[in-house]
């Protein structure tokens, strides 16, 4: 298994629409935060659509039995996660993971340096989808996210051989996401 370069991540994207839209240079300027493709990897964008968690009607976080009144819903430029506090969003990009290929995803340094944690579990062989984006504010104040900018980083790792079971043939619960999705367990 190798980690995938720039020009890896290019080709597949273009010849296999991997990512979409995607981006071939980093983008940086013009006081945004980083995104599209780096040198070991693909910085992704967080969309203007946002699931804030809010303590408002008492409910408890649970897997099995997910409370929407759990959150607020926010759509806009700017989100502010509370202190303490979570969200949940999208990226800007549309994911189609070959059979061949696992991604891990990490946060970007410039919102780990305020306190704000992104998680995203791995893309599986065979995944597609817009990425699902669970963003923790860990400080005691306010935190600004800002939409379609960069909020994480994809790497990409190739396998010298293919899977047996991809995410496809589980037919994986988040198989084809088309928006935030919510936590689920089959019944």
């Amino acid at each position: 298994m190798s980690i995938k370069p720039d020009h890896w991540i290019e080709r597949m994207a273009r010849d296999h629409k991997m990512i979409e839209p995607f981006e071939a240079s980093q983008v940086k300027t013009g006081g945004v935060i980083s995104y599209g493709v780096s040198s070991y990897g693909y910085d992704i964008r967080v969309a203007d659509e946002f699931k804030i968690f809010t303590n408002v009607n008492n409910t408890v976080v649970d897997p099995k039995f997910f409370d929407s009144r759990s959150f607020v819903e926010f759509r806009g430029d700017v989100c502010t996660i509370p202190p303490n506090s979570f969200a949940l969003a999208r990226t800007v990009e549309y994911f189609r993971i070959p059979r061949d290929v696992l991604t891990i995803c990490v946060g970007k340094s410039t919102y780990a340096r305020c306190g704000i944690i992104v998680n995203v579990t791995p893309f599986e062989p065979e995944w597609e989808g817009f990425v699902t984006l669970e963003i923790s504010n860990t400080t005691p104040l306010p935190a600004r996210i800002y939409a379609n900018e960069g909020i994480a980083q994809v790497i990409f790792f190739q396998s010298d051989e293919v899977c047996r079971t991809s995410y496809a043939d589980k037919k994986g619960k988040y198989q084809g996401q088309a928006g935030i999705t919510l936590a689920k367990v089959e019944k």
